[in-house]
């Protein structure tokens, strides 16, 4: 099972994620996580892309992509992947469709996890006033900012999968045990 989860911040991307991990014994790779991880094991892409963060620039696609592609060739993606927070982009999304393709894989599905731009931005301002305002980004103006990048630079993939038949719209604003039966119909259809 080979997954994309696409939908905006505070949408229950992770949340889904997890229960998915366990219940289909794929890793979730989390673009963060994987620049981490190569930057701690001192990879050739991993000391470029930890030069970029310590300069304090973004990373350019050409370091994510590799970056990406070194950990899909790992032996725990042999069985399928959820990637969580890449493609972020159409140029990310076309540079995935190739590395994939040189691998002999392809995608099962993309899940696109909707949700109400006000109602995420109710329910961050509840889970600030219940943790004290500890995290962040639990600011309605951050949130908001996010939520506009997110319009701008990623939700043109909805309509990038829509056209090659993997999108699997699923209501975000379910409870979390209802999402999940959503997502697991849409990608055994």
């Amino acid at each position: 099972m080979r997954l994309i989860l696409l939908g905006p911040p505070g949408a229950g991307k992770g949340t889904q994620a997890k229960i998915l991990v366990d219940a289909y014994g794929i890793p979730q790779l989390s673009t963060g996580d994987i620049l981490r991880s190569a930057i701690a094991a001192k990879t050739p892409l991993g000391l470029e892309a930890k030069a970029v963060v310590d300069r304090g620039d973004l990373v350019s696609d050409d370091i994510v992509n590799g970056i990406v592609s070194e950990r899909l060739d790992a032996e725990d993606c042999k069985p399928g992947f959820i990637l969580d927070g890449f493609p972020r982009t159409i140029a990310q999304a076309e540079a995935l469709d190739g590395m994939l393709a040189d691998k002999g894989m392809k995608l099962d599905a993309v899940v696109e996890i909707k949700a109400d731009a006000d109602e995420l931005v109710r329910r961050v301002i509840q889970r600030a006033k219940e943790s004290g305002g500890a995290r962040a980004d639990d600011n309605e103006e951050v949130l908001r900012n996010r939520l506009g990048v997110y319009q701008q630079q990623t939700a043109p993939l909805v309509a990038y999968y829509a056209e090659t038949g993997l999108l699997r719209p699923v209501d975000g604003m379910e409870p979390v045990e209802k999402v999940t039966v959503a997502i697991k119909a849409a990608i055994s259809a």
